[in-house]
C-alpha cells in the first residue's frame, strides 16, 4: 500500500504529465475572468478572490438544489492568490447555502502546478469544512476528471468517510451533467467548453453525445411542466393561475407555513420525477397521501423554474441588475415600477406567488424563512438572462429584487389589482 508521501508524490508527477501531454494549449498566466461577472464591487470583503471567478452560484438543478461551481481554469497563478484567502471565501460563499440542500460542480480542467493550492492546503481545507457544510451536499460532480484526481482521492479516502464518498460522480463529458442538473443555467467557461469539445473530437469510435440541445418533442395537451404561461393557460379552460401552483400553494398554506427550512430541503428524486409526470399527464396528486410538505414545495419551484420565459420576463433581467445603483431609499419604489411593466398575465401570476411568500415569511420566527432567506431560494427562479447563466456577482441584484417583493409585497404589487378569485 502506497504511503501518503508516495501518493502526493505521485499525484504531483501526474499533474505535470498532464500538462506535457496538453502541450503548448497551457500557459501559466491566469485565465481570463468568466465574461459574465459584471461590475464586482471593489468594496466586496473578497474582492482580492471573486474578481478571478473561480466560484460561481448558478440557479438550481432540476429539484430545487442550489448548485455551485468551482472552476479551476480560472485560478490564477499560487503567487498571485492568497489561498488562504480563497479558503475563507469560499465558505463564505456557501455560507449564504448550506442551510439548505446544495450541489457542488468541480470542473478540472485548467489545473496546473503553478495555480494548484498545496495537498496541504486541501487536507487543511477538508478538516475546516465541518458538519454544517457536508450535511446538506448532496452531490458533488468533478467534470473531466484525470489520473491526478483519482490519485488525490485515494490520498483523502482515510479522512472521508464512506457517506460522503458515495456523494461524489465523476463526469467526463459535459453532457453527461444534462441528465442530472439545469444545464442551461450552469456556468461554464469558455475554455472548459473547449476542451470538452476537443475530448469529444479525440475519442476512438465517434464523439460521445453532443452538448448541443436535443430537437424538442411537442408537448401533451396536458402538459404543466418545461410550457409556457399562455400554452398551460390554453389548455386549462382559460385557467389564470396553473394548476400547479394553486395545488401546491393551497397545500403549503394548510400544512406547510410553520414547517422550518421550508423550500430549503429537497426531497427524493423519484418521488418528483413521478409527481411531474402525473402533473403532464393531466393526473390528479394527491399531496395529503404523499404527506411530505417538501415534495409541493419542490414541485413550485421546479414549476416555476422549467418556464420557458422566467415568469418577471427576460426583459426584467437587465432593470433587476442596475437596482444596486439606485439609492436604497428608491429601491422598493424602482420594484414597483418594474413589477407594474410585466404583461397582465405575469403580473397575476406573480402577485399570487409573492403573496403566498409573503404569508411564508410572516412566519419566520417559526419556519426560519425570512424574506431574505425567501430570496436566496427563489430570486433566481424568477428572472434570469435570456443567453447564459447567472454569474455570483449577478445573484446579489436579483435576491435583494426578491427580497424586496416578498418583503414589501403590499406596496409593490397594491396598485394593480389582479381579480380577487386568483389571490391566495
Amino acid at each position: 500500500m502506497s504511503s501518503s508521501a508516495d501518493l502526493e508524490q505521485l499525484a504531483e508527477i501526474e499533474l505535470q504529465k498532464e500538462e506535457e501531454e496538453e502541450g503548448s494549449c497551457v500557459t501559466d498566466g491566469p485565465s481570463a475572468p468568466p465574461v459574465s461577472t459584471p461590475s464586482l464591487d471593489p468594496s466586496h470583503p473578497y474582492y482580492d478572490v471573486a474578481r478571478h471567478g473561480i466560484i460561481q452560484v448558478s440557479g438550481d438543478d432540476h429539484y430545487g438544489r442550489k448548485l455551485i461551481v468551482f472552476s479551476s481554469c480560472c485560478l490564477p497563478p499560487s503567487h498571485q492568490l492568497n489561498h488562504r484567502r480563497l479558503l475563507e471565501y469560499l465558505k463564505f460563499t456557501l455560507d449564504q447555502y448550506v442551510e439548505m440542500d446544495y450541489i457542488l460542480v468541480y470542473f478540472h480542467y485548467g489545473l496546473r502546478s503553478s495555480n494548484k493550492p498545496s495537498l496541504k492546503w486541501l487536507r487543511e481545507a477538508y478538516g475546516e469544512f465541518d458538519r454544517k457544510y457536508k450535511k446538506n451536499l448532496k452531490a458533488l460532480y468533478v467534470v473531466h476528471p484525470t489520473n491526478f484526481i483519482r490519485i488525490v482521492w485515494n490520498l483523502f479516502k482515510p479522512l472521508i468517510s464512506h457517506k460522503f464518498g458515495r456523494k461524489l460522480t465523476y463526469v467526463n463529458y459535459l453532457a453527461e451533467l444534462r441528465e442530472h442538473l439545469n444545464y442551461g443555467q450552469l456556468f461554464i467557461p469558455p475554455e472548459v467548453l473547449r476542451h470538452d469539445e476537443e475530448l469529444r473530437a479525440t475519442q476512438k469510435g465517434g464523439p460521445p453525445p453532443s452538448v448541443k440541445t436535443p430537437p424538442p418533442r411537442p408537448p401533451l395537451p396536458t402538459q404543466q411542466f418545461g410550457v409556457s404561461l399562455q400554452y398551460i393557460r390554453e389548455k386549462n379552460r382559460e385557467a389564470v393561475i396553473p394548476p400547479v401552483m394553486t395545488q401546491t400553494v393551497t397545500y403549503l398554506k394548510e400544512k406547510g407555513l410553520r414547517t422550518e427550512g421550508l423550500f430549503r430541503r429537497s426531497a427524493r428524486v423519484q418521488l418528483i420525477k413521478e409527481v411531474q409526470k402525473l402533473y403532464n399527464l393531466g393526473k390528479p396528486v394527491n399531496f395529503k397521501q404523499i404527506g411530505d410538505v417538501h415534495v409541493p414545495a419542490v414541485i413550485l419551484k421546479t414549476f416555476i423554474r422549467e418556464l420557458p420565459e422566467p415568469l418577471l420576463t427576460f426583459r426584467v433581467y437587465s432593470q433587476v441588475q442596475e437596482l444596486l445603483h439606485v439609492e436604497s431609499s428608491l429601491r422598493v419604489t424602482r420594484c414597483k415600477q418594474i413589477v407594474e411593466s410585466l404583461p397582465e398575465h405575469n403580473f397575476i401570476v406573480a402577485k399570487y406567488l409573492l403573496c403566498f411568500l409573503h404569508q411564508v415569511s410572516q412566519e419566520s420566527i417559526i419556519n426560519k424563512m425570512s424574506p431574505s432567506n425567501l430570496a436566496c431560494v427563489f430570486g433566481v427562479n424568477l428572472v434570469w438572462p435570456r443567453h447564459g447563466s447567472i454569474s455570483l456577482t449577478a445573484l446579489t441584484p436579483i435576491n435583494i429584487f426578491a427580497e424586496l417583493l416578498i418583503e414589501h409585497f403590499h406596496t409593490v404589487f397594491g396598485s394593480r389589482c389582479p381579480p380577487a378569485q386568483v389571490m391566495p
